[in-house]
């Protein structure tokens, strides 16, 4: 893990908490935490949209060492923020969506931030949509999930097959949970920050798909109020897509011990 070349997340003066992009009746700050890798093109687009829907919150962009000059791009658009809203931290190796999250979420957790966002690069979520997830969080939710699958959520331009394996994936995380979450894969969340403290990050070890199934269900099973909410979700249009083989057979198998200790869990506590 590297140190982020450009602010210190520090507040800005004279923050206002009615502001857009200040969570809560107090004025607490939130994070946007963007992984990357090979991003280049899209990152700058997605900073500007981001920063036009809510232009008070911050954001932080963690780079695996992209060979693309990803890592460049992000700390030119830091050196150029004249707010410091944009902060950069440079990884040296490239080990997992997951892994890149939780170095994001222990750079906002170190500097106060009360909530933090977990967004794509690539334009997949709707920057103009993260005041969803902020609302809810205002009204009291401790994570909230931009759902795909939930009444008003939507698909553009996906390919029907990936369609069908993501819906097959939630489905399949649903029964074997038994978590009432429709969308418990999808990447597009908010966390009040006493969530990612409690929920023990440091035991974290799904580094890929299943990284998402994964915090949402030790938010469940801490009983945090998790809800979600309707997004448009829409296919990238620049790179390509990071999902693999081997990421979902990881997810198949890690879903499927969570559920059987769940369960035996449930049982000893019956027979006590």
């Amino acid at each position: 893990m590297g140190e982020p070349t450009a602010g210190d997340g520090q507040p800005e003066n004279g923050a206002d908490a009615t502001a857009p992009g200040v969570v809560g009746p107090y004025g607490e700050r939130a994070l946007v935490v963007i992984p990357t890798f090979n991003e280049r093109e899209n990152l700058p687009v997605i900073v500007e949209r981001l920063h036009a829907a809510l232009p008070g919150i911050h954001l932080l962009v963690v780079d695996d060492s992209s060979p693309d000059g990803t890592g460049e791009v992000a700390d030119g658009l830091a050196a150029e923020d004249a707010r410091n809203r944009v902060h950069v931290l440079h990884r040296v190796e490239k080990d997992g969506l997951g892994k890149a999250y939780l170095a994001g979420f222990a750079w906002g957790l170190d500097r106060d931030y009360a909530t933090i966002i977990e967004m794509d690069a690539d334009g997949s979520h709707a920057p103009e949509q993260l005041h969803r997830l902020l609302d809810a969080v205002n009204d009291g939710a401790d994570l909230v999930i931009g759902s795909r699958y939930v009444p008003g959520g939507q698909l553009v331009n996906w390919p029907r097959h990936r369609e069908m394996l993501s819906r097959g994936a939630n489905t399949y995380a649903r029964l074997a949970l038994g978590a009432r979450v429709h969308d418990i894969t999808a990447g597009f969340r908010a966390y009040r920050r006493q969530v990612l403290d409690k929920i023990e990050l440091d035991t974290v070890e799904s580094a890929g798909y299943c990284f998402q199934i994964d915090l949402a269900w030790r938010a469940v099973r801490a009983g945090f109020d998790v809800r979600e909410v309707p997004i448009t979700f829409t296919e990238r249009e620049i790179g390509e897509s990071k999902m693999s083989g081997g990421v979902m057979g990881e997810a198949f198998v890690m879903v499927a011990r969570w559920g059987i200790e769940s369960r035996i869990e449930r049982l000893r506590g019956l027979r006590r």
